[in-house]
């Protein structure tokens, strides 16, 4: 194998030893590793509590400033609109107008779809796009994210509350939705005042993607039951039952009229989708599109009297602001536990998706977004909204598109959404009357399909297999469960990759390329050559108490394989170790036992161990241990380079 030690190998490190070492002993210092000074204990606790939770230094602004420019900074802090609101003017509030108005367009007919998938009246999905949009603009530092319901949010959400009581017309069901929607936000509004961000990023890409396809097929075909008119539809959403649901009512449940208004609208949508993905600056079509079938649809029921024929329509969407719900919140109870749990889960995703659209568009606009304040607007506006006729709210992908395209340039198109919105709730709700179900049915398909990546799926299958895995788990587990496993599917699986990567970390051996002194991977470079009677193994991880016995334990198989292998082909047995732990970033109590035992087992073999360019915590750990003593500090080096100048001449005299 060309990774192994050759002859040729041999010789020629053998003629570099005898010829250069005498030269190099004069020529080449060799650096002693630092030993860092001796941490206070405070002081490194406070650090890493600065480093975890305070990384972006968020009160270096309030540094020698005087109370009252203390105060200012504060109120811009938790109200970044103060800060951006004075440089604000004519030129900006144009793009913000016809983004504005363009967004609204777009989020009135998803609203009363989308309150569907919660199970909740049309209504509540408009009163959610009225309040929490005000109160992100206010607090929100994305410029460019879309607030207001969003499909898969809406459809855990309605799985979670029937789950609890399968009656959803029940005034228990709209409490407990309203409870949910309260916790949710104290879940958001926790992660970012206790600056706990980083939890979120727990669940992997790869989950995200494949819980998202998953979720996005979901919705579909449970829009089946309005675009094919069915009366009698099952309450599950794993797709066997849906489909078996489709087919026991092909005969008798499917409404013809019903299939050509919906299938007519859909293909309506998707065919603007296509004119506006090949043509950006056409984008306008597919955002109106939604709204432009709805005024046709309910037209056409209007006047053919279609829902005698039995197509199915809105009805009624009460008409008004939002009512108070503060009195209608579960603060004890048989569902108080159950609003806790559903608003953490649906605090959770909703956060999620909000921070991964807001980094999105953040970084193609090349403007800083703070986090925890993103963490603390979504909690404050879903707390204000559960207390206000609203369930939970987001930032939507496809409206924050449309919003970017529309050259939104702050939070205020928000803001004019919300206007249209409340002008919407206020006179034009009994328009709504005639909206045949199909249509919303076929605006949330054509939504919802975007979700589904393929670009992205393929890449993970191309990059890691293991990823794939877990965007595949997550998405089997919704489409053949339930949003809630396949989400669960999808923690566990990003869990498990975490857990395998630190417990079964990567241990590689070293050689050298020809011609220099750099030690690199023999796998990825085959012509880089191991030092006769030495071995190079870098280890690259953290050694902690979950990985240190597995990492010795690898070593010392790493080195039974290379001697069994030099001694099958007459090569010189290893009488050095060196270990290269500069990807080592910390050393715990059992990683330094596992050392000891180690340094012990390699005595018995009659084999010294050597170590290159441990860190500074590594090393403070090492002589705090004495391990550093009983290695020998003249076994510590700067470099793989050092260790084999020093030594080389030794393990050839042996």
């Amino acid at each position: 194998m060309s990774h192994r030690v050759s002859d040729e190998v041999v010789e020629w490190v053998t003629e570099e030893i005898r010829s250069g070492h005498s030269s190099r002993r004069h020529d080449r210092t060799i650096h002693k590793v630092g030993a860092p000074p001796k941490q206070n204990l405070l002081k490194e606790i406070k650090e890493s509590v600065m480093e975890t939770f305070f990384a972006d230094k968020p009160l270096r602004h309030f540094k020698d400033q005087p109370a009252s420019r203390k105060l200012v900074l504060g109120l811009q802090a938790v109200f970044p609109i103060l800060e951006w609101g004075r440089g604000y003017n004519l030129s900006k509030f144009k793009g913000d107008l016809l983004a504005g108005l363009t967004i609204a367009s777009l989020c009135i007919p998803q609203d009363i779809a989308y309150a569907k998938l919660a199970n909740l009246k049309p209504q509540y999905g408009l009163y959610t796009s009225f309040v929490a949009p005000l109160v992100y603009a206010f607090m929100g530092s994305s410029r460019d994210i879309a607030i207001g319901p969003v499909a898969v949010v809406s459809l855990l959400l309605g799985t979670m509350l029937t789950d609890e009581i399968s009656n959803y017309k029940s005034h228990d069901y709209l409490c407990l939705a309203f409870t949910a929607t309260f916790f949710a936000g104290i879940t958001q509004m926790a992660l970012g005042v206790l600056r706990l961000g980083f939890l979120i990023d727990f669940l992997s890409h790869a989950a995200i993607v494949g819980f998202m396809a998953g979720a996005a097929i979901t919705i579909a075909l449970q829009q089946l039951k309005g675009l094919l008119g069915i009366q009698h539809f099952t309450t599950k959403t794993d797709i066997i039952s849906v489909m078996r649901s489709v087919w026991t009512n092909v005969h008798h449940g499917w409404n013809w009229q019903t299939i050509v208004i919906g299938l007519a609208l859909l293909a309506f949508l998707l065919a603007t989708k296509y004119l506006a993905k090949k043509k950006k600056k056409l984008f306008w079509v597919s955002a109106f599109a939604p709204l432009v079938s709805v005024i046709i649809s309910t037209l056409f029921v209007y006047i053919t009297r279609a829902d005698k024929k039995g197509v199915a329509i809105v009805t009624h969407i009460e008409k008004g602001v939002n009512p108070s719900s503060a009195s209608e919140i579960f603060f004890s109870g048989k569902y108080l536990s159950s609003g806790i749990r559903i608003g953490l889960v649906a605090g959770l995703i909703a956060l999620t998706e909000a921070v991964a659209i807001g980094r999105t568009f953040a970084a193609m606009k090349d403007y800083p977004l703070d986090g925890n304040k993103e963490m603390v607007a979504m909690g404050t506006m879903n707390v204000i909204g559960s207390l206000t006729s609203c369930y939970v709210a987001t930032g939507s992908f496809s409206r924050s598109a449309v919003n970017y395209m529309a050259g939104c340039q702050t939070a205020v198109s928000n803001i004019i959404m919300s206007i249209v919105v409340l002008l919407t709730l206020v006179f034009l709700t009994p328009l709504f009357k005639y909206t045949p179900n199909a249509a919303l049915a076929s605006i949330i398909i054509a939504a919802v399909l975007g979700l589904i990546d393929i670009d992205a799926i393929v890449l993970l299958w191309k990059i890691d297999k293991f990823d794939f895995l877990a965007c595949m788990g997550a998405f089997f587990g919704v489409i053949f469960k339930n949003v809630e496993i396949g989400l669960l599917i999808a923690v566990a699986i990003s869990f498990a990759k975490i857990l395998l990567q630190v417990t079964r970390p990567r241990t590689v051996v070293l050689g050298k390329l020809p011609g220099t002194k750099v030690y690199r991977n023999i796998f990825q470079y085959p012509n880089a050559t191991q030092i006769p009677r030495m071995l190079i193994i870098r280890v690259d991880s953290a050694i902690y108490f979950s990985n240190s016995n597995y990492i010795k334990d690898r070593i010392l198989r790493w080195l039974q394989d290379e001697d069994e292998h030099r001694k099958e082909n007459s090569f010189p047995t290893i009488q050095y170790l060196i270990v290269e732990m500069s990807p080592v970033t910390d050393i715990d109590t059992s990683g330094i036992h596992a050392f000891e035992d180690l340094y012990k087992s390699l005595q018995k073999r009659g084999v010294q161990i050597l170590l290159a360019n441990p860190g500074p915590i590594v090393m403070e750990k090492l002589y705090a241990s004495k391990l550093a003593d009983i290695i020998g500090e003249d076994k510590i080096f700067l470099s793989v380079a050092d260790a084999v100048a020093s030594f080389g001449s030794k393990a050839e005299e042996v």
